[in-house]
């Protein structure tokens, strides 16, 4: 771990993770700090300091863990931005059990550095919203979404591949009303289900349908071919023709709030590999259920971006902030099971 700067919790009360985030030039000096959590009792005003110094710091902070947690530690931990840990007997949602903390603490730190303007921004908004009703966290998330679309990650990103022209579909999503059920499919298994303009404004019609029609009592989501739904269409991204549009079209143009709405009512199966908009918008849902096999990844960070279709709000919601952030920041996926165990799902059977 020797490039991933690691404090002791004295450290990080007496001020060590508080030096300026920003270089002269603008680069962001140190994007994540580890604070190790498993180095002795300390006693309260330490603590109590500590915590204070986590809440306000300007940059992610970790945990580690290597033994399990004393109960001031555990304190700071729910301070911190996620906790890395020796998995034990009960464990927070704050804290990712990990056999081997210092590997995870590594990738995340790599992430960091690839990406510091993205990583920053996502920790900024996971801490801001969990105090947010959803309507305000959703406007937070397209803020910062639509800062970093003029980022330098961002660009970087997109000038490093090849965009193709987005076929148009004939039906994106179908619509099939029997009795007070609502059954609402997406429609483009050539495309793996990708969230598109077509496929955005097709869900938001077929979910307003529902959200006017009280006696729709129940409506199921789910997709058509190999997965629900593989994330934003890459094809699209970028295409805005400013970032105010950017932001005005996701905020009021997304479904992520209809499926908020209607959450007592809805129910979302998704299968296969679910990916950004493919696990955010369900996390909305009242009921999640996922095929055996089913894959969650969260990409949006490795593109300079943080999720934008209402994941830093959706998610944090069902499984915490803290794990939230371990799944944006690594890009890494989890399967079904841990899925589940977690609460990002509900329930875990065969969907098809």
């Amino acid at each position: 771990m020797s490039d991933v700067p690691v404090l002791s919790i004295s450290d990080l009360a007496d001020g060590a993770a508080d030096e300026p985030l920003l270089e002269p030039d603008g680069r962001v000096r140190e994007p994540l700090m580890a604070v190790r959590l498993d180095a002795g009792d300390v006693d309260a005003e330490t603590l109590d300091l500590a915590v204070a110094r986590a809440r306000a710091s300007d940059r992610l902070l970790i945990g580690i863990a290597g033994a399990p947690l004393t109960a001031r530690a555990a304190e700071l931990a729910a301070a911190l931005d996620l906790t890395v840990a020796t998995p034990a007997p009960v464990l927070g949602r704050e804290c990712l059990p990990a056999p081997e903390p210092e590997e995870r603490l590594l990738l995340l730190h790599e992430a960091a550095v690839r990406n510091p303007h993205a990583s920053i921004v996502l920790g900024q908004v996971l801490r801001a919203g969990e105090t947010l009703a959803v309507d305000g966290a959703l406007d937070l998330e397209s803020f910062a979404y639509s800062t970093l679309l003029g980022g330098p990650e961002f660009r970087r990103w997109l000038d490093g591949r090849r965009r193709r022209e987005v076929p148009s579909a004939h039906d994106p999503v179908i619509i099939d009303r029997d009795g007070d059920r609502l059954l609402v499919t997406l429609n483009r298994p050539d495309r793996r289900n990708a969230y598109s303009r077509e496929v955005r404004d097709a869900l938001v019609d077929a979910l307003s349908v529902a959200v006017s029609d009280d006696t729709v009592t129940r409506v199921v989501l789910t997709g058509a071919g190999p997965c629900f739904c593989s994330g934003g269409d890459l094809d699209e991204f970028g295409t805005a023709p400013d970032l105010a549009t950017a932001h005005l079209v996701r905020i009021h143009a997304g479904a992520g709030r209809l499926i908020h709405r209607l959450a007592d009512r809805i129910e979302v199966r998704v299968h296969g590999t679910c990916v950004g908009a493919g696990i955010e918008l369900p996390a909305f849902a009242g009921t999640v259920i996922a095929d055996p096999g089913t894959t969650f990844r969260l990409p949006e960070v490795g593109m300079g971006l943080i999720p934008g279709a209402g994941g830093t709000v959706s998610i944090p919601r069902r499984i915490g902030r803290w794990r939230t952030l371990y799944l944006a920041l690594s890009g890494e996926p989890i399967d079904a099971a841990t899925a589940l165990a977690w609460g990002l799902v509900d329930e875990v059977r065969p969907v098809g």
